[in-house]
C-alpha cells in the first residue's frame, strides 16, 4: 500500500512517499517551512500533500503529519515553540480545507511508532524511542500502539532535572535550558549539552564530530555517564523492553556500547535493563511513523 508522511519542522517540511510491505521510501521532497503566519504554514503543508498525491497518482492518498510540540489529544490544538501553530489544530484546519482527515502526531511519538513497527524495536512489547539531537525527547509504544497520553505530551525526558549526584560527580555548572528552566537533562545529554560539557572541560564549544576528531574521551565519558542516568530514569519510569536511539548523537562511534556501560553503572541491582539499539530507519523514521498512522497499519 502506498502512503505518505510529512515531517513538519522549524526549518523544512519534508514529504516522503512510502510503499511496500516494509513501508520503504520511494521518493521525497523538501521545502522551506513558511513561518510568517499560520495560513502560510497550512499552504506549505497543502503543497506537500498535493505533491505526494501527484507522485503516487492517487487522490485521497493516506498522509500523516509528524510535528514538534504538544498536541492536545482531544482538541488537536498545538503548543510549539518554533512554528506559527500554537493554539491551532492543524488536523482540523486541513480537514476543513481539504475535506479529509490527516492525523497529526508528535514527531518523537512518530519515531517510536516507526521503530516499533518494522524498525529496530520490532518484536519488543514496549519500545521507547529516544532522540538525542539538538534537544532530547522521546516517544513510547506498547504492542505497536500509543498508550493514552493525558495532556498530549510525548516523553519529555529532556526536561527532567539532572541528578544532583551527576552534577556533583563531574563538578558541572547548571545550564539554562531552552524551556526556561535551569538544570534540565537536555542541557547535558543533547548535542547542545555535549558542547556544554566540552566548554566546561576543554574551554571550547565543540561539536560531536569535532570531539570525535580530537579523540576527546574525557568529554564523551562524562556525556555517557550522564546519559546513563537519563536511561536509568527512563527505565525506572517506563521499564521498556527496548530503547531505540535516534538523532545526530546516535551516530557517534560505539554509542551503543558507551551507553550500555553508562546505564550499567547506575542500574539498580538485580534489575533487567532494556536493550539499546540504533534506529533502523534513521532520518526517515518520524515521517514513516506518521505514514503508518495514516494508513492504519
Amino acid at each position: 500500500m502506498i502512503c505518505g508522511g510529512i515531517d513538519l519542522g522549524g526549518t523544512k517540511i519534508e514529504a516522503r512517499l512510502f510503499s511496500g510491505p516494509q513501508t520503504e521510501t520511494i521518493d521525497l521532497r523538501r521545502i522551506p517551512t513558511p513561518r510568517g503566519s499560520y495560513d502560510e504554514l497550512l499552504a506549505g503543508l497543502e503543497e506537500q500533500i498535493a505533491w505526494l498525491e501527484e507522485r503516487a497518482g492517487i487522490s485521497g492518498l493516506p498522509v500523516g503529519i509528524a510535528a514538534p510540540g504538544v498536541i492536545d489529544p482531544d482538541s488537536g490544538k498545538m503548543f510549539t515553540a518554533n512554528l506559527p501553530a500554537s493554539g491551532h489544530s492543524i488536523r482540523h484546519s486541513l480537514n476543513a480545507r481539504l475535506g479529509r482527515d490527516f492525523p497529526v502526531v508528535n514527531d518523537c511519538m512518530a519515531f517510536a511508532l516507526s521503530e516499533a513497527r518494522g524498525g529496530a524495536g520490532q518484536g519488543s512489547n514496549s519500545v521507547m524511542g529516544l532522540i538525542l539531537g539538538t534537544g532530547v525527547g522521546g516517544g513510547y509504544c506498547v504492542d505497536g500502539a500509543f498508550p493514552h497520553r493525558h495532556g498530549g505530551l510525548a516523553i519529555e525526558i529532556g526536561h527532567v532535572a539532572l541528578p544532583a549526584s551527576a552534577v556533583a560527580r563531574h563538578d558541572l555548572p547548571l545550564w539554562r535550558c531552552g524551556c526556561g528552566r535551569t538544570g534540565c537533562m537536555e542541557t547535558a545529554v543533547s548535542g547542545t549539552g555535549l558542547s556544554n560539557i566540552a566548554q566546561h572541560v576543554l574551554g571550547e564549544r565543540l561539536s560531536g564530530q569535532d570531539l570525535v576528531e580530537r579523540g576527546a574521551e574525557q568529554v564523551f565519558d562524562i556525556w555517557a555517564d550522564i546519559t546513563g542516568e537519563c536511561l536509568l530514569t527512563i527505565q525506572l519510569m517506563l521499564d521498556p523492553d527496548c530503547i531505540v536511539l535516534g538523532g545526530g548523537l546516535s551516530n557517534l562511534p560505539d554509542v551503543v556500547a558507551r551507553l550500555e556501560h553508562g546505564l550499567a553503572r547506575h542500574a539498580l541491582a538485580n534489575t533487567r535493563t532494556p536493550k539499546l539499539v540504533r534506529a533502523r530507519h534513521g532520518d526517515s523514521s518520524g515521517t514513516r511513523g506518521a505514514a503508518l498512522l495514516a494508513k492504519g497499519k
